[in-house]
């Protein structure tokens, strides 16, 4: 997330995702150069069409600019109990000027489905997502529900002078109109970083770098690798390889692994040999593509460029991060899943495709893999807390420097850019902030022990410097997260649940395959894939469906309020707090592609790891042991997320959806029908004495 779509592991947040067919970067470059030459060229022309026939918003703005600061996952009631404890004196401040509110999130309250509707204003059933995942109607096998990637390969010259080159078609699967490009319809210059489904970056007036769902260079959405000497163990390690090296004397031989060779589709994936020497008792050097980089035990090297070659003058550019783990008894290296080069991009990963080439020419390398934090890394246990945190840690101030660029060269205008490291540092830290949770260790290190708070006191300091940025009556800001978080101390096998209510049939011997393999589908009426779905397996819909149409409402009927009554035997606690019909619950043409059922969980709950995957345990609850310990993939009552602003919000209950409208209406833009969110009503800026509100921080 290649020439063949590959499926092991599509699963988002679950593991690696599907493949894609990689341009070769010689291409790439020239076709960048191409468009930046085409630009400037027809600048003058363009100015002047503009000028002619410019379309301006019919009502007056109220607003030059409006700028939204995403954070993703930001908790309303842990961000509220730390404005209590003044903990948050940045965010203080932005209440004051103006106030927060908790937000509403979406059904169900998950990254891809959110953001879409804060994208377009819409619910689900209008802009077709649902979860992260969604499955084939013919094979039954999960596939990303947010884009699909198709390739294919083109060939230029004749005989012997004839070259093949990959091709791909990559078809954005989210529906509806993005607000920006109503902005741009109205000529309002936009610049979109890093929201999530926005890949494959679309045309706009202004730019765009994507986000959630870009692949990496090997067309997943994320493997990492190990290099280890230690003996072989079984099984396989989510979302990462291992590569069983040998070390003689002081050295030891690898390959890192990229794409497919497009020239020669039957040699599998390319291979790009490095080699370790160790130097120390925790230090070494690697030798790749020619160049040296020092290795520290537990420090990551800066993002280095790996080459794959595809042909003559023809080369495949990533860029990954390695570092030493160990070097005494056994060597153990790390290599972060291989990024597309954002100065040498494979794909088109932003708008215009200069756009990411004059990001990376302004600070150097950086990440671009949509879900770019390593959180399996942590899970399987390769990595430690402290190389997870810093992994964040750098990443954030990466988007630190897009988003301040962005807000200098956009004084007039959009300008958005969304956080992630808030979202992955919960899933993986909130069994230290969880007295209760079977993740937690008996001691719990010092410097994770408010892992948390001390994030939110980060981002309470990005939001002081975005204010700073933003400190004039003619900017509105806004800063909000998608959704909240809750703890995950106990999984739910939905399969094995219906397994045991005889909606689904496992036969025996394949018990625990991935995908739903082992499922007798001549006898399942139901099956559950993803984070939070239940399809019905509809005839018509699902080539081996067996309930017929008419059949449908009652069985959904009957499942909803079977699983509502779902008792967790170890605390005779009610684990579902909703069951929703997708029929009732969403508006719009593409509700039939939703699961027919969405599970609310309580807090607490959530899909248990096999289940989501497609496999069926042996039992309905089980205790989350990973390190993956907070999640938000439960009931949107559980979860709300924030919205502050720098005007007082006057409208109650505000919604993620509103969001949209909203900033049409601050730049005088018509909302369109098709919208389902409202437009808040946003007042005036509260009077504040700031210098007596700072004298009493600094006091404290």
């Amino acid at each position: 997330m290649v020439a063949v779509i590959s499926t092991t592991g599509v699963l988002g947040y679950i593991g690696p995702g599907a493949g894609f067919a990689l341009a070769g970067s010689f291409l790439a470059i020239f076709a960048a150069i191409v468009s930046a030459l085409m630009m400037v060229m027809f600048w003058p022309v363009r100015r002047l069409f503009r000028l002619l026939f410019k379309k301006s918003p019919p009502k007056k703005p109220r607003f030059k600019r409006v700028v939204v600061l995403g954070l993703d996952g930001l908790d309303y009631g842990l961000t509220s109990r730390l404005l209590n404890e003044g903990k948050l004196p940045n965010l203080a401040r932005l209440r004051d000027t103006g106030n927060l509110n908790p937000l509403a999130s979406t059904l169900p309250p998950i990254s891809p489905v959110a953001w879409s509707s804060f994208q377009t204003g819409v619910n689900p059933g209008k802009h077709n997502i649902f979860d992260f995942l969604r499955p084939d109607e013919k094979t039954y096998r999960p596939k990303l529900s947010s884009v699909e990637i198709r390739s294919g390969k083109k060939s230029i010259g004749y005989g012997p002078l004839k070259f093949r080159f990959p091709t791909s078609d990559v078809r954005m699967l989210r529906k509806s109109k993005p607000f920006w490009s109503v902005l741009s319809d109205y000529g309002i210059f936009n610049c979109v970083i890093r929201v999530p489904i926005t890949f494959p970056p679309e045309k706009l007036r202004g730019v765009q770098l994507s986000a959630m769902c870009v692949p990496d260079l090997r067309g997943t959405q994320g493997t990492f690798s190990q290099y280890t000497t230690r003996e072989k163990s079984e099984g396989e390690k989510t979302g990462g390889e291992v590569h069983y090296v040998n070390r003689n004397d002081d050295t030891v031989e690898c390959e890192l692994l990229g794409p497919p060779n497009p020239n020669k589709p039957d040699a599998g994936d390319m291979r790009l040999p490095f080699t370790v020497s160790i130097t120390g008792q925790q230090s070494a050097t690697l030798t790749i593509n020619g160049t040296q980089h020092s290795l520290k035990q537990g420090e990551y090297t800066d993002w280095i460029s790996v080459k794959f070659r595809t042909g003559f003058r023809s080369n495949v550019l990533g860029v990954c991060r390695f570092m030493l783990l160990s070097t005494d008894s056994q060597f153990d290296l790390y290599v972060t899943p291989i990024h597309i080069d954002p100065e040498h991009p494979a794909m088109a990963i932003g708008y215009p495709k200069v756009y990411p080439i004059y990001l990376a020419k302004q600070q150097g390398p950086y990440a671009t893999l949509g879900l770019a934090e390593d959180t399996w890394g942590l899970s399987e246990e390769v990595l430690e807390d402290q190389h997870f945190l810093q992994q964040c840690s750098d990443i954030d101030i990466e988007r630190e420097a897009m988003f301040f660029d962005g807000l200098e060269k956009v004084p007039e205008g959009f300008c958005v850019c969304v956080f992630d490291g808030t979202d992955r540092m919960q899933h993986m830290f909130w069994r230290y902030l969880d007295e209760s949770h079977p993740a937690r260790p008996a001691k719990v290190p010092t410097a994770f022990a408010t892992a948390i708070e001390d994030l939110y006191g980060r981002m309470d300091d990005l939001v002081g410097r975005t204010m700073a940025k933003c400190d004039d009556d003619d900017t509105l800001l806004m800063v909000l997260s998608d959704h909240g978080f809750n703890t995950f101390r106990r999984c739910i096998d939905l399969n094995r649940w219906l397994e045991e209510n005889g909606y689904l049939v496992v036969n025996d011997d394949e018990r625990n395959k991935d995908y739903l393999a082992g499922v007798d589908w001549s006898k399942t009426r139901a099956f559950a894939i993803g984070l939070t779905g239940i399809f019905v397996n509809r005839a018509g819909k699902f080539d081996h469906g067996i309930v017929a149409p008419e059949d449908a409402a009652e069985l959904r009927d009957e499942i909803a309020a079977k699983l509502r009554d779902l008792v967790d035997p170890n605390s005779d606690a009610k684990a579902i707090k909703s069951v929703y019909q997708a029929v009732k619950a969403y508006r719009g043409p593409y509700k039939e592609n939703a699961p027919d059922l969405i599970v609310g969980y309580a807090g607490g709950y959530r899909v248990s790891w096999d289940s989501a995957v497609g496999r069926t345990n042996t039992t309905i609850f089980s205790d989350n042991t990973k390190a993956w310990s907070g999640d938000h993939c439960v009931d949107p009552s559980v979860v709300p997320g924030v919205l502050f602003a720098n005007h007082e919000i006057v409208t109650t209950h505000p919604r993620l959806l509103d969001i949209a409208p909203t900033v049409l209406e601050m730049f005088g833009c018509p909302v369109p029908d098709y919208m389902d969110g409202r437009v808040l009503e946003v007042g005036d800026r509260k009077a504040v004495d700031l210098s007596a509100q700072e004298t009493e921080l600094e006091v404290a």
